[in-house]
């Protein structure tokens, strides 16, 4: 339950972004409140290993979250867990509505719900997700040891997860449509380099097959010649990027036409007081160390706003 009614400042979601701007806000002596219906950390927490985070050799997703969060409660954040709904923009303060009925009020909010996992849709993707089929090898890679797996994408996810998938399955097929990956340099490097790792190139899958029991193979095609194959696999790894999580992005709002919010260098929307950062933001690249930055930016901006705010004349709070 939230400890008010009228904050300065309200944090709409608790991955990377979400943190990083708690962290800032109350640096910024601002009555902040940090929303978020699960477990605070986001994608990240899901992640098996984090490398490339500044100042930080090698970290696990969740142990990097935690890190995130025990920095922000040290300030004295408060986080909710708690649905978020609605987000009403106001001329004078802006609303958010919760699950539970009530309603929070705030001069500023910062809009960080990141985004999910984008689908194939092809035929028994829907029907044999969690029976073989997954977005998060670290997730559920331990179901598949010994056996045979299929990662779909050419991404920086896509590769590490091959690689984790390789340390523990039999065999890794790699899919990619292009004949080249998108993913960085070191990745490519040691995907390449990975014995159990067999490249496809120029392959899309077209569906996943599977018996009363889950996943048992895939039919692939070759986006050159045209022809087609199955192959046998156990399981199924889709990383082939992701969604904004834009719900509850209101009207009036500017976004691109994937659905991403646009926003100033400040991180501010088309509607003044209202922020959007991390894997919901367009950018050039979604990273770990983005969305953070993102957050810094965001607050800093949202306690420059709430400051203006607060020495208007015009600015009417809620009875």
């Amino acid at each position: 339950m939230a400890k008010s009614s009228f904050y300065d400042l309200i944090i709409v979601g608790g991955g990377p972004g979400g943190l990083s701007a708690g962290i800032y806000a109350k640096r910024a002596a601002l009555d902040a409140v940090l929303l978020e219906k699960g477990v605070p950390g986001g994608q990240v927490a899901l992640t098996k290993g984090v490398e490339n985070y500044p100042g930080i050799l090698e970290i696990s997703g969740f142990d990097l979250c935690e890190k995130f969060v025990e920095h922000a409660k040290s300030y004295g954040l408060e986080i909710v867990q708690q649905e978020v709904v609605a987000v009403d923009p106001g001329l004078d303060f802006h609303s958010v509505r919760l699950a539970d009925g009530s309603i929070l009020n705030a001069h500023a909010i910062i809009l960080a719900a990141g985004g999910k996992a984008r689908k194939l849709n092809i035929p028994g993707e829907n029907d044999n997700f969690g029976k073989g089929v997954s977005y998060c090898a670290t997730c559920d890679g331990f179901f598949f040891r010994d056996k045979t797996v299929l990662v779909v994408g050419g991404g920086d996810t896509a590769l590490e997860d091959a690689l984790y998938l390789a340390k523990i399955t039999r065999h890794v097929y790699l899919a990619h449509r292009r004949d080249e990956f998108r993913g960085s340099r070191i990745l490519q490097q040691r995907v390449k380099a990975d014995p159990k790792i067999e490249i496809l190139f120029n392959t899309v899958i077209t569906e996943v097959k599977s018996d009363a029991q889950g996943v048992v193979g895939a039919g692939l095609k070759d986006t050159q010649s045209g022809e087609e194959r199955d192959i046998s696999v156990d399981g199924v790894f889709i990383f082939v990027g992701f969604s904004p999580n834009n719900q509850l992005v209101p009207a009036g709002v500017k976004t691109d036409a994937n659905g991403y919010v646009t926003t100033d260098h400040k991180c501010e929307t088309t509607i003044p007081g209202l922020f959007a950062v991390g894997d919901l933001r367009q950018k050039y690249a979604n990273q770990i160390v983005i969305a953070a930055a993102d957050g810094c930016v965001a607050a800093l901006a949202s306690a420059h706003y709430v400051e203006l705010k607060k020495a208007s004349a015009e600015c009417r709070l809620p009875a």
